[in-house]
């Protein structure tokens, strides 16, 4: 199941999938909103401090999701993008569990 224009999450059978755009070597790293691309998919948008090389970019954008959602970093997989600023991240464990605490924090990032 793909992400919609309502959720970039996608549950899956072993967990839940978010799609997200990163911006490296950012000033400042964080959580920068939502956004949808031209097919009228959601993603979540992401900078990061570290350069897209050698997987930098993506074991800071772990990293950060790890400490937002409070989700061991080892429970965490860039399944799509992994060279790509376009990127997918699986999350490993309850599949509605996580689609609940996701959502509820994509909600409040987008309030706040």
């Amino acid at each position: 199941m793909p992400p919609t224009a309502v959720s970039p999450l996608a549950p899956v059978s072993d967990g839940v999938r978010v799609a997200l755009r990163v911006t490296p070597r950012a000033s400042r790293a964080g959580v920068a909103g939502l956004g949808v691309d031209a097919a009228g998919r959601s993603y979540l948008k992401l900078r990061v401090n570290a350069p897209a090389e050698g997987g930098k970019a993506n074991a800071a954008v772990l990293k950060l999701l790890a400490r937002a959602w409070g989700v061991p970093p080892s429970r965490m997989q860039v399944v799509v993008g992994a060279k790509d600023r376009f990127k997918v991240v699986h999350v490993a464990g309850d599949s509605r569990a996580l689609a609940a605490q996701l959502s509820a924090w994509i909600e409040k990032q987008n309030n706040d």
